[in-house]
């Protein structure tokens, strides 16, 4: 039995997604290093649109100057990111699709070399020779991920998803195994939540109950806990008026790493959470028009397309049409990526994945 991967969804704020896609928060290092869009992520992020993704998400977009992760990343630290961001939201709603920007900050895991200082974290951290933030510092970081948030409104963003997954910084404080603090943000897992759910609270109170607000998180890796993780889901879930949970599961189809939680598949753990209203997506090689209803019958209510997304523009056109689509065998060449809308720069980055350049 095939799911219908075109029919509307709508989120508990009362915002319509027109179909079950979305376009990975994908790095693609193709803006300018102060942060401004340049027309080259804009020209990716709206073939995606016109290909149907029915939510285009950008790429981590850091709240900080300090929390830049890489290089050429698009900003949303500052006012002078607002005019490039209000161009990109016009182009993606003109084709449909929902535009939403990922909130992120590095901490620990921002390069020396880009930030020119050393990177913050919970607690000093000696392997990436990150300091700890003051309790005052922390204060401020909650104000920036809310103030970035006001200022993706201000630019015609439909919504925001905070990035607590992929040890970045909001992770690094849920992580027991990194954050080392003794206040009321380290400790038990209610005190390193804190900060995350006070950032999610914020947000909702600045933008409104009509804003798209997501949380995307990731189980394992990072000194995660997989029970922690679905607490703080349902979490979420319950009290935090989020509209959608996006979990980051580096592969859907597999058990999970740690021998304990292995009577479930990864993915069955968060289908299984009492999700109320709360609409839930997943990543994690979801590559095929087979996995996509695969997923979707699961129970997820609409799927986060990463790899098959670069090497189609059209992907869920492409689905749409073909409920068996294959996606063309990697690796693929530069002439083949140029014409997908990836620049030299994204291509660059991309000769990093294994066997997936010529």
């Amino acid at each position: 039995m095939h799911i219908n991967v075109n029919t509307p969804i709508q989120f508990p704020c009362g915002m319509t997604m027109k179909n079950r896609f979305m376009l990975a928060p994908l790095t693609n290092k193709q803006s300018y290093e102060d942060g401004r869009l340049s027309n080259n992520e804009l020209k990716w992020l709206e073939m995606r649109a016109i290909g149907q993704f029915g939510l285009v998400m950008t790429c981590a977009s850091h709240v900080q100057e300090i929390g830049k992760g890489f290089e050429r990343q698009l900003g949303i630290f500052s006012d002078k990111h607002i005019s490039g961001h209000q161009k990109l939201t016009k182009k993606l709603k003109e084709h449909g699709s929902l535009a939403v920007i990922q909130l992120h900050h590095a901490g620990m895991r921002a390069p020396i070399d880009l930030i020119h200082q050393s990177p913050v974290c919970p607690s000093n951290n000696e392997k990436y020779g990150a300091r700890a933030l003051s309790l005052n510092e922390i204060i401020q970081l909650k104000i920036d991920f809310i103030d970035a948030a006001i200022r993706a409104q201000k630019s015609g963003y439909d919504g925001v998803e905070i990035h607590g997954a992929h040890g970045y910084i909001l992770t690094q404080f849920l992580s027991k195994k990194i954050n080392q603090r003794n206040d009321q943000y380290g400790g038990n897992l209610q005190n390193r939540f804190r900060l995350l759910g006070e950032i999610v609270q914020g947000v909702r109170k600045a933008c409104g109950v009509n804003f798209l607000l997501g949380v995307r998180l990731s189980p394992e890796k990072f000194g995660m806990d997989l029970q922690e993780i679905k607490s703080i889901s349902q979490l979420l879930i319950d009290d935090y008026s989020i509209d959608f949970l996006d979990i980051s599961l580096w592969d859907c189809f597999k058990k999970p790493e740690d021998e304990k939680y292995q009577n479930l598949s990864l993915l069955e753990h968060f289908t299984s959470l009492n999700l109320k209203n709360v609409l839930l997506t997943v990543a994690g090689k979801i590559r095929s028009g087979k996995d996509v209803n695969e997923i979707l019958r699961s129970g997820v209510n609409f799927v986060t397309i990463g790899q098959s997304g670069i090497l189609h523009h059209d992907f869920p056109f492409k689905v749409m049409r073909n409920p068996d689509f294959e996606p063309i065998k990697i690796p693929v060449s530069e002439e083949y990526l140029l014409n997908e809308g990836l620049s030299h720069h994204f291509i660059q980055y991309m000769r990093k994945w294994p066997n997936f350049v010529k």
